[in-house]
């Protein structure tokens, strides 16, 4: 059975200043738990509402009703496990490989799908700026599809992070070059910017490379792609001759 104050806690790990005070998350589903279970992520406690995850430490697990389990569950339709993880401490941003940076990226759906085709795409650090959504938020850990697990997420300052970095950094813009015609390297900064104004100016000044996707459409009207559309392409055109 689930206590009144393991209620409060896991609604509280809801706000992003719970889970700051904490050190805490909540992940929901089967898959996302298994991911984060056999990883380096470490569990502090499963509720579940029929017998899975056996192997977990019965100290570490509760049965819980479905009406708890609704109680809980920040899903319209709750899973049959829910978990409280800790969150890991910071790693440090290394000056290497191909890196994604997002700026000021506000919905979580598009964070964890960014997350996700990071994973694919073998990309294996993504900066964030400290505006953009917290990646411990239920809705991105959900979203992003055990995907956490493999890509290191960090928060920095960006301009502190690009004036420091030696790679060549790409920002997206719809005036830049023609990424389809542009010889891109195998190392770089991909910088992606926030859903309705894009990057930032204060960003933009440092960005040397400018590319865009170009539009095919005989009635060019559409203002932009949503962002996580824009990584898949970008980062398929990165990749493609790598």
């Amino acid at each position: 059975m689930v206590s009144k104050n393991q209620i409060k806690l896991i609604t509280s790990l809801q706000h992003k200043k719970y889970r700051n005070e904490h050190q805490l998350f909540i992940a929901e589903g089967v898959k996302v738990i298994q991911e984060l279970l056999q990883s380096n992520f470490v569990l502090e406690h499963l509720f579940v509402t029929e017998s899975i995850f056996e192997t977990i430490n019965p100290d570490q697990k509760t049965l819980v009703k479905e009406a708890d389990m609704k109680r809980i569950s920040a899903l319209v339709s709750p899973s049959s496990c829910l978990a409280i993880f800790k969150i890991p401490k910071t790693k440090t941003i290394e000056d290497k490989g191909l890196i994604v940076a997002l700026d000021d990226i506000r919905d979580p759906g598009n964070l964890g799908t960014i997350i996700r085709l990071c994973d694919w795409f073998g990309v294996k650090q993504l900066v964030c700026s400290y505006e953009t959504v917290d990646v411990y938020n239920s809705k991105v850990i959900q979203a992003t599809m055990g995907s956490i697990t493999r890509v290191n997420v960090i928060y920095a300052d960006l301009q502190d992070f690009i004036a420091q970095t030696t790679l060549p950094v790409f920002g997206t813009f719809m005036d830049g070059k023609n990424i389809y015609k542009e010889v891109l390297p195998t190392d770089g900064v991909l910088i992606f910017g926030n859903e309705a104004n894009g990057i930032s100016p204060s960003i933009e000044k440092s960005i040397k490379n400018r590319i865009a996707i170009p539009r095919f459409g005989d009635i060019q009207q559409t203002e932009s792609l949503n962002v996580a559309t824009a990584t898949a392409i970008c980062l398929s055109e990165f990749r493609r001759n790598s």
